[in-house]
This record gives structure tokens, C-alpha cells and sequence, in this order.
């Protein structure tokens, strides 16, 4: 293997989409990293992708880029219910997989996909990019080092655009719960991986889910759709080392919609703030410890955008451990863990009753 980690993405288009304005930029701009192959839906396309960011070549099959000896990771960013095909195919072929959140469209399809990974023997990461927020990881040390306290309690609350009255149809497919991609797998899933990064592991969860928007308009389509899926979420956890936690996480926000991330302590408050309209995840956050600003060293992820800071962060951490032969990054056995939580708080929220969170995860 180069020394430089050598990546082909799979689901990159120069015309729209999480990848082109987060993956793409991210492997572009971090040393160590070369944007080597694309795959597209055909060979002109993919071809027009490649020449777009650079790549140096484009597949129509994404199983002939994967087999490539040119190529050393695979990233996934394709819709969920593709993911299981092609992390299979990169996983046969030895190559390293970065594979966006959520993982597969179910428990079971996401521990196929961890024991594939772990027969392979390779890297297999997974997209919960949160945790590789500077201000998050800064946070993180600062409580580590008793900034507030003893932590009594938490609150997180957090907006998206996405399942609002309207949807793109491009976007119909998420609000079919067999795809495995809804705001509770998605949104909800980031925001509690993003807690239990900073607090460390839940020792139970309530929750109680709710339909804000129960009509739902596909936009330039003389249809409605009647919503099924929760597009609001809230949950109440006690922290296995000690204090509280709720969380309100939120679809159909306003495009300027807020983040925030308050910890209190027995002698300090801690705050991380945001807005992204894809939702926390997908941007920056500012730290605060008593209302005063608290620098963040984002080292070489300084230079990237907004929406390529976190992902960013994978990539980079990702990069390290492949030299190194460390295993840091959150990685399908992690996914794993997430994809069951995510279930219990699927089931519980239908009926506001308590998940038992048993100490999940390891922060």
C-alpha cells in the first residue's frame, strides 16, 4: 500500500449531494489522502464526475473501482439500502471502507456487515463524524479535566430541515422506515453518539417520539404523502458516570435552526453552539465555559469548509491508524451498537416507555 491512503467514493456527483460538499473537499485538502476514483451510475458519468474533482479515474462498476489496486479505501455515500451490496463488495476485495451513518437498514444488516468487516481484517469506519469535532473533542478534555465540576445534568437540543412539510423527491425514499434511513436513525442517531462522546455512556434511555408534520407535500409532485415516521424526538437518560441528560431532536426547523449542547456542573456551565441545516453533524460548533469563548485548535482541518470539518476529522483520524496500525476511529462493531440503541428508542418512543441503554457505548 502508498503511503498516501488512496480513496474512491462511491455516490459523488459535481452537481449536488453530501459528498460533494464534504467528502470530496476533505480528501482533496488533507495531506496524506488522494482522491483517486469515483463510480457513477454509467461510464460518461462517471467520467464527468471525475474529471469535475480531479479523480484520476471513474467506474461505471463500483465493484471494478474496488478491485482497483489504485484504490485503497472505499467510501460509501450512497442512499442506505444500497450500502449492504456495496460495503460487501469493497470488504471482498480488501480495501478499507468508510461507510456514512447509518450503517445498514437494520440490526441484523449492520452485525452482517461488522463480522464481514472484522473476517476482512481491514479498517471499516463508520460515519458518525460528530465525535471528530474540534470544539466536541476540546469539550470532551476540558470535563476530563474537571472545568465544571461534577457534571449534574445536560441538555441537547437540535434542528434539521430535512422531515418538514416538504421533501425533495429525491429524498421520498426516507420516509419509508424499511429503508432504515428516518429521522430517528439519522438525526436521532447523531445526536445521542454526539452525547455519549462528550458524557460517556447512558445507563437508560426514555423516550417519547412524536409526528409534527402528519402531511407531507413532494415538492413539484401534485401529491401528499401521510408521514408514519416520528419527525421529532425527545429523550431522557441517566449518564452512567453520573448526572442527567435530555435531548430534543427536531425536523422540519427553519434553515437558520440552532444547535446547542449545555453541560452543567456543580461549579461551571459548559455550552457548544451550532447551525447547519443538514443538522449539527454537518458543521462547525463554537465552545463556550461560563459564557466566555473558549479557543479550539482545529490544526489541519482549519482550511476545510464548514461541512467538511467533521467528516474531515474521520478521514484524517482514519489515515492515521491505517500508518499506525491503531484502530481510534468508531468503527462497524461501534455502528452496531448504535444501529440497537436506535431500535430500543424506535420502540420505546411509540410508547413513551424506558430502553435500556446498559452502559452504551464506550465514549
Amino acid at each position: 500500500m502508498a503511503n498516501t491512503l488512496r480513496v474512491g467514493i462511491i455516490g459523488a456527483s459535481p452537481r449536488r449531494g453530501w459528498a460533494k460538499i464534504s467528502h470530496v473537499p476533505a480528501v482533496q485538502q488533507l495531506p496524506g489522502l488522494e482522491l483517486a476514483a469515483v463510480a457513477g451510475r454509467d461510464q460518461a458519468t462517471a467520467d464527468a464526475t471525475a474529471r469535475a474533482f480531479g479523480a484520476a479515474r471513474g467506474f461505471a462498476d463500483a465493484g471494478a473501482m474496488a478491485r482497483d489496486p489504485g484504490v485503497d479505501l472505499v467510501t460509501v455515500t450512497v442512499k442506505v439500502p444500497d450500502h449492504r451490496a456495496l460495503v460487501l463488495a469493497a470488504l471482498a476485495a480488501g480495501k478499507h471502507v468508510y461507510c456514512e451513518w447509518p450503517l445498514g437498514r437494520d440490526v441484523a444488516e449492520a452485525e452482517e456487515l461488522r463480522d464481514a468487516a472484522a473476517a476482512a481484517g481491514v479498517h471499516a469506519v463508520i460515519g458518525l463524524q460528530a465525535r471528530h469535532n474540534p470544539a466536541l473533542r476540546r469539550a470532551r478534555a476540558l470535563l476530563a479535566d474537571g472545568a465544571v465540576g461534577r457534571v449534574l445534568s445536560a441538555h441537547l437540543a437540535s434542528g434539521t430541515v430535512a422531515f418538514g412539510p416538504r421533501t425533495d423527491p429525491a429524498d421520498f425514499y426516507l420516509e419509508d422506515p424499511a429503508n432504515g434511513a428516518t429521522h430517528v436513525s439519522i438525526h436521532a442517531g447523531h445526536a445521542v453518539d454526539a452525547a455519549v462522546a462528550l458524557l460517556g455512556g447512558l445507563a437508560d434511555l426514555a423516550t417519547l417520539a412524536a409526528i409534527q408534520y402528519a402531511e407531507v407535500a413532494v415538492e413539484g409532485e401534485d401529491r401528499v404523502h401521510r408521514r408514519t415516521i416520528p419527525d421529532l424526538v425527545l429523550t431522557q437518560s441517566r449518564v452512567a458516570a453520573g448526572g442527567v441528560l435530555s435531548a430534543e431532536v427536531a425536523g422540519g426547523r427553519p434553515m437558520d435552526t440552532t444547535f446547542r449542547f449545555e453541560v452543567v456542573g456543580d461549579r461551571g456551565v459548559l455550552a457548544l453552539d451550532g447551525a447547519a441545516p443538514r443538522g449539527f453533524q454537518s458543521g462547525r460548533l463554537t465552545l463556550s465555559l461560563d459564557g466566555t469563548p473558549q479557543p479550539v485548535d482545529e490544526g489541519e482541518l482549519a482550511p476545510l469548509p464548514d461541512a467538511a470539518c467533521n467528516v474531515g476529522g474521520v478521514y484524517a483520524a482514519l489515515r492515521d491508524d491505517v500508518a499506525r496500525g491503531t484502530r481510534t476511529v468508531a468503527d462497524f462493531g461501534h455502528a452496531v451498537a448504535l444501529h440497537r440503541l436506535v431500535a430500543d428508542l424506535e420502540r420505546a418512543g411509540s410508547t413513551g416507555s424506558r430502553a435500556d441503554a446498559d452502559g452504551w457505548p464506550n465514549a
